[in-house]
Formats: structure tokens, sequence, C-alpha cells
């Protein structure tokens, strides 16, 4: 019985979010690391809120723009990048990059590659909440910027 109600639910969400990711839809967002659920050898845990819009240029496709702000124990990094994301079968699991320009406190900056897997789980028919998982790969210092770990926000589309 338990598995029946589960895909239930899964179907209703998925129907639901259909009409979601058809193009000319608009995205707004805004997400966070919190308290420390991501990892670097450079700095071990971090607090970072992102602001993000996009535009579905075709189905399942959306187009983003992101602003960020990162903060640590002694420092403060904001960022700026662009990138993509890819909805599958139109059930909410996406898969996004792009490209991100860091300027970190110190007086140094880099390019950042950042690659996430994240779901859009739908409250209702415009409000998501979207856990996923991100990998961001600094061209600078390989080893001691990249970063990794999970990042939950809220997105409204409309």
């Amino acid at each position: 019985m338990k598995k029946f109600l589960l895909c239930a639910l899964l179907l209703v969400a998925s129907v639901g979010a259909k009409a979601q990711f058809e193009a000319g839809t608009k995205y707004l967002g805004i997400s966070s690391t919190s308290l420390g659920l991501s990892y670097s050898t450079s700095e071990r845990f971090r607090l970072n809120l992102e602001a993000t819009a996009g535009y579905f240029v075709a189905d399942k496709i959306m187009l983003k723009a992101s602003v960020g702000y990162d903060h640590t124990r002694n420092i403060d990094d904001f960022s700026a990048g662009l990138g993509g994301r890819y909805y599958f079968i139109e059930n909410g699991i996406f898969m996004g990059a792009g490209a991100e320009f860091v300027h970190f406190t110190p007086s140094s900056n880099d390019l950042m590659i950042p690659v996430e897997v994240g779901y859009a789980f739908y409250l209702n028919h415009y409000i998501t909440i979207e856990p996923s998982v991100y990998y961001k790969m600094s061209i600078d210092s390989f080893s001691r910027k990249s970063t990794v770990g999970l990042k939950v926000g809220f997105g409204f589309y409309f």
C-alpha cells in the first residue's frame, strides 16, 4: 500500500509539473548551502546565498543567470554566473552547468565551472523546493578552491 501511495504521489507531482517546463516560462529562485553543507580544502564550512533568474528557451531547457554571496569566518566572496538547466522527462529531475566568475575578498578572482543535479519538488503549481548536489571546479586552483556540496533552494515558475 505504501508503494502504491508513493507511486501515485510521484505521478501527480510529475503531471502537475509538466506545464512548468514549457518554452516561455520564467523562473526566480533563491538557494543556500546554509550551515556548512559545502566542503572545500581551503575553508571547511561556508554559508552561501544565491539568487537565480531563468527563462525556458525551449521545452525542458532553461537559461539562467545568478548572483551569489559566500561567507566564511574570515572572508566574504561575491559571484556572478551564466548557465543552463535541462529537466529530464518533465518529472522535476534536472541537471545544470555553466560558468561563474568569483571575486574572493583578499583580492583574487577565479573562474569556476559549476555542475549540479537536483529535483524540483512542487508545493503548488508555481512554488518548488529544489534540493541539489553540486560541484564547482576552480580553474585557478583545482585542488584548493574547488567545492562540492548540497544546496537547498526555493523556486518560483511563472
